[in-house]
């Protein structure tokens, strides 16, 4: 099951994909896609639902983040050899696990703004694991019960705020609109193994990222598991799950992104992303 959410930033409306691709609302059914629908027993309700009894959602719309209500965003680093690699760092003993702001989620076509100063500005797609049910303390074979889908995010990131402005990885990980989340949240049973997925970025119509899950170093079972040791993971929570290689900062010259370049990336499965990147200044076009 494909769960969406559609309409003007802030007034959002909660939406289903049916099996020809057709986005159906569901507004006359939930009053929108928040945590407390995401529980095993809300999403049986919602795939028991015949998709042709919803009205359908006619012309070009846009999608909002699939999910609302995130409270926390963790993200882990380095999770792909080849990508830790190209970065000229050591293949991690744990996973690195970070944060970024919740402030900086938004639609998966949304613009994304270069930040003020920004100097360094890179790309990832991610395979982003969306939690359904309380987390705390779980192994890794109970962490896929915890898991209500998946979806595709892009870890944008600011790399001279990230690595060359001391303390923590965050500074260059949270800024406005750097985490563009969707287009919908695939349910854990129709993507099956998640790692077992292709993904692909592209800047500009050229190839920078092609990976497959399936080289993750920490599986997504094993990365709920983890994380839950140190936070308890709720509802609505995302953990974005590391870049395969390809990204700006580890090509030969780097290249970084500027205004008016146009990001395309998507994951088997889970559909893809559009953005544009436009100057911290400039006024969004959704």
């Amino acid at each position: 099951m494909k769960l969406a959410r559609f309409g003007p930033p802030g007034h959002e409306r909660p939406g289903l994909v049916d099996d020809a691709g057709h986005l159906r609302d569901l507004s006359a059914v939930i009053p929108d896609l928040t945590p407390d629908r995401l529980s095993r027993p809300e999403l049986a309700r919602l795939a028991a639902l015949d998709p042709a009894s919803l009205p359908l959602v006619e012309g070009p719309v846009r999608l909002g983040l699939p999910v609302t209500g995130t409270r926390q965003f963790v993200a882990i680093g380095l999770n792909y050899s080849d990508h830790a690699a190209e970065a000229g760092m050591a293949v991690p003993a744990e996973p690195i696990v970070f944060t970024k702001a919740v402030s900086c989620l938004q639609g998966p076509n949304d613009d994304v703004r270069r930040p003020r100063n920004s100097t360094k500005m890179d790309w990832e797609v991610e395979l982003a694991v969306v939690i359904g049910e309380r987390a705390s303390y779980v192994t890794p074979e109970d962490a896929p019960d915890h898991i209500a889908g998946y979806a595709v995010c892009d870890d944008l990131s600011e790399r001279a705020f990230q690595l060359e402005r001391l303390g923590t990885w965050d500074k260059g990980k949270g800024c406005d609109t750097f985490g563009p989340v969707g287009p919908w949240l695939v349910t854990a049973d129709e993507v099956g193994d998640p790692q077992n997925l292709a993904m692909w970025l592209d800047v500009n119509g050229q190839r920078m990222q092609s990976g497959h899950t399936g080289t993750m170093i920490f599986d997504c079972a094993t990365l709920v598991s983890y994380v839950s040791q140190f936070m308890v993971l709720l509802p609505g929570d995302i953990i974005t799950t590391g870049t395969p290689p390809g990204v700006g900062m580890g090509r030969k010259p780097p290249v970084f992104l500027k205004e008016g370049d146009v990001i395309e990336l998507g994951i088997e499965k889970l559909g893809s992303q559009r953005h544009k990147v436009i100057g911290w200044n400039e006024q969004a076009t959704h």
